[in-house]
Formats: C-alpha cells, sequence, structure tokens
C-alpha cells in the first residue's frame, strides 16, 4: 500500500529552494488523527522550530473533528511535537543555525503501517528575481512541450 497523501505545501515550492528533505513522526491526538484522515489540515503558513533539543510544527492547521461528543476541543494551531532522533534533530539544528535556512513541512502523510508523517524540507530562501526565472523557466518548458505535442 503506498502513502496517502494528505496535505501539501505547494507554496514552500515557489518560495522556497529544497534543498534536503527528511521524514519525521507527528505527535498527534486521537481526535486530531481523525480530522486529518478527512483532509482537514492545512500547511500553508507552518514552519517548523527547534526548541530546547525537541522540533516542533508551528502553524499547522488541524480543524477539530465535527462529529463525537464529549471529546476535548484541541487549539487548531497548536504547536505539536515532531517524532526525530537526537542525532537528526541536531543535524536538523545545525543546518538552520547557517544563514537563510529554515525548516518548512513539505507534505503530511500516513505511512503504509497507518502513522502520520511529515516531509520536513531543509530549504533556503527565494528572492524575488529567483521566483521570476523559475517562472520563465517552467513557461519556456511548457511552450516546448506543446510545439513538440503538435508536432505529433
Amino acid at each position: 500500500m503506498p502513502d496517502t497523501t494528505v496535505a501539501t505545501n505547494r507554496r514552500a515550492y515557489h518560495d522556497y529552494f529544497v534543498e534536503d528533505k527528511l521524514e519525521a513522526g507527528v505527535a498527534l491526538a486521537g481526535c486530531e488523527v481523525k480530522s486529518v484522515r478527512a483532509h482537514h489540515v492545512s500547511l500553508q503558513e507552518a514552519y517548523i522550530e527547534i526548541r530546547s533539543g525537541e522540533a516542533w510544527v508551528v502553524g499547522m492547521r488541524i480543524s477539530p473533528y465535527q462529529t463525537g461528543a464529549g471529546q476535548p476541543a484541541l487549539e487548531p494551531n497548536r504547536p505539536r511535537k515532531l517524532l526525530l532522533r537526537r542525532r537528526e534533530i541536531d543535524q536538523l539544528d545545525r543546518r538552520v543555525r547557517q544563514k537563510g535556512y529554515t525548516l518548512i513541512p513539505l507534505r503530511l502523510y500516513f505511512s503504509d503501517r497507518g502513522y502520520a508523517k511529515v516531509e520536513v524540507g531543509v530549504c533556503r530562501g527565494k528572492r524575488q528575481y529567483d521566483k521570476r526565472e523559475a517562472i520563465k523557466e517552467r513557461d519556456e518548458r511548457r511552450r516546448t512541450d506543446r510545439a513538440l505535442a503538435e508536432r505529433r
């Protein structure tokens, strides 16, 4: 069974150069897992912080699960802990301390075994002219693809 992607952060690829990727588990409450399975999650404003030797995803919105009475109301934007090995956290911390690097969640998915995972990207911010260049390259690629398709 392949991974089931729940949410992607498409904006991250526009705003950042993704230099490295890493898989991390996410500590979620039971009602949050149900909400994530129903695709009620957004990664748009999310980023990852390393505080006191622990990695936290901040700004990931998981809407409250609607059905079921008596469940605790959890804050939709609360920070959620990432499950990583100490060595991985230290390595990410060293990379982030370099100027211009940040950690961004690229996608949220369920693994083959049913665990919620986050694909973490070590990213470097794009300048405005980098974005324009990427758009120009994409448009050029589309034009060449169309020209090749018309010839067939």
